[in-house]
């Protein structure tokens, strides 16, 4: 009976952002049952595949470990990432020896020990399990595709939407392409195109953008004969290491000409509009004024200081802003601050404080902001996913009322690239004159199809879509748009495994 040995180690890094991604803020599933009894429920990548593979009653699957991080953070230090490690090996190690591997990954995570984390495990992987037997391995179209990831592995699959909604399919992609590899049904020959640009903005929204018409290209490719993986990497601009740039990749049934042809044309057709995929950003006093003037509510978008992009979530700019303008209307802000929640929590429901907010997290960017509030609610901070049913955790967490502001403080970064935070307690964005969003784009139907206006504002923060206001130090250069003259002829590179498999 053929086994499939299943792992994942998710996590997007933010380089920018002082605060470290520890081991506790991964969650870590370190046996089968754990790893079975979190994939049943939720639309994930592991999901999808367990899925496919359930469908051939002939195959053995052996889920040996899971980490992913709790939200998105900064650089992981070198102990917890080697533990990390450590274990994500060591269970391989001891699992039986498989004959085909699907890893889900996610392509932007950095340590201070290893810049390139996937490709390290995918080496080490290599060296426990050998030449021969196939791995394909799936990643988030931010990710960052390095040589290393993709001379371990047979073949690549990659996200197809932003917003991510097709995690589930992606997985089946990948376990589908898998089962074809270990059946001798086809052989994956890569072709990768390095595009030296960082793009933000809406047109990178796949299903309005100019960018999704890449992406619908790229789909294309993988679904015609011969065709078995295709997509774009927008890499992450807040994860700095060398190898941060975009990708275009192509993998064929043994096809190295096509696979290099059609990589060649995804990114002739990328580099043009490299223009076009950079956000369009208001200031803060100025979207202020606007919101002042809506109709409606106002969707203040804090990209800026996006957790699920990696910040630290501890932003005070727009409600500092929003204080000093005088601003009338009910407005509903999220806030990262263990402190204020501590305070909240001793006072008890009913009572008031006087503490600050923000700036606790990243003192270099916000100040703390003195306020007086009435405590409206209280939580452990623990609600699911609305977009995936996932447990999400922000820590102890606080409702806070200072006249009409309305204060979610959770004790930790927790993810808001949608509205459960909100639901969870007890706030409706729709009955209030401004929310403040803090991810860069959430599906439509969240709050783009029914506020009075979408402002990006041009805050201050780690994950700012002002690429040139973050400090990039290690990513090779020149690079879009960090730098003025870059000059870019598309050159693709090989990657096949048929040389090594016997």
């Amino acid at each position: 009976m053929p086994r499939i040995l299943i792992a994942e180690c998710i996590h997007e890094v933010c380089s920018f952002n002082p605060v470290p991604t520890r081991y506790h803020d991964f969650f870590v599933m370190k046996n089968g049952e754990q790893v079975l009894a979190y994939h049943q429920g939720v639309g994930s990548e592991v999901g999808g595949a367990l899925q496919v593979f359930a469908g051939n009653p002939g195959l053995e699957v052996i889920p040996t470990f899971g980490a992913r991080g709790i939200t998105s953070g900064g650089v992981i230090p070198a102990a917890d990432f080697t533990r990390l490690a450590d274990e994500f090996l060591g269970e391989i190690r001891n699992a039986p020896k498989p004959d085909g591997v699907y890893f889900a990954l996610h392509g932007a995570m950095a340590a201070e020990n290893e810049l390139d984390p996937e490709g390290y495990l995918l080496a080490q992987t290599r060296k426990i399990l050998g030449e021969n037997v196939p791995i394909v391995v799936s990643y988030d179209l931010h990710g960052i595709l390095t040589e290393r990831m993709l001379e371990h592995a047979n073949a690549s699959v990659i996200y197809h939407t932003y917003p991510h909604v097709d995690f589930f399919e992606t997985g089946q992609r990948a376990a589908r392409l898998l089962l074809r590899i270990m059946a001798g049904e086809v052989k994956p020959v890569t072709a990768r195109v390095e595009i030296p640009a960082l793009v933000r903005g809406d047109e990178l929204i796949t299903k309005t953008g100019v960018f999704g018409e890449i992406v619908r290209s790229a789909e294309a490719i993988e679904k015609s004969p011969g065709g078995l993986s295709a997509g774009m990497f927008i890499g992450n601009p807040f994860t700095d290491v060398p190898d941060l740039r975009c990708y275009s990749v192509v993998v064929t049934d043994n096809d190295p000409a096509r696979a290099e042809a059609e990589a060649i044309r995804l990114a002739n057709d990328f580099w043009p509009r490299r223009a076009q995929m950079q956000a369009k950003l208001t200031s803060v006093a100025e979207s202020v004024r606007l919101a002042g003037e809506t109709k409606g509510t106002a969707i203040l978008v804090d990209a800026a200081d996006a957790t699920s992009s990696g910040a630290s979530g501890d932003s005070n700019a727009i409600l500092r802003a929003l204080l000093e303008a005088g601003y009338a209307g009910k407005a509903l802000i999220p806030i990262v601050d263990a402190g204020a929640v501590e305070a909240a929590m001793k006072a008890g429901i009913g009572g008031t404080i006087q503490t600050t907010v923000g700036g606790t997290c990243d003192p270099r960017r916000f100040q703390p902001l003195p306020i007086t509030a009435n405590v409206r609610m209280l939580s452990d901070g623990r609600f699911r996913s609305e977009s995936f049913g996932q447990e999400w955790y922000g820590g102890n967490t606080a409702v806070l009322q200072m006249g009409a502001v309305s204060l979610i403080v959770t004790s930790r970064p927790v993810h808001l690239y949608d509205r459960s935070l909100f639901y969870a307690h007890g706030q409706d964005p729709k009955q209030f004159d401004l929310v403040v969003v803090k991810s860069p784009h959430c599906q439509r139907h969240m709050f783009a199809d029914w506020c009075g206006r979408l402002i990006n504002v041009d805050a201050p923060g780690s994950t700012s879509a002002n690429v040139k206001s973050l400090g990039h130090t290690i990513c090779h250069r020149p690079i879009y748009p960090l730098d003025g003259d870059v000059a870019f002829v598309p050159k693709a590179k090989i990657f096949s495994r048929g040389d090594r498999v016997k």
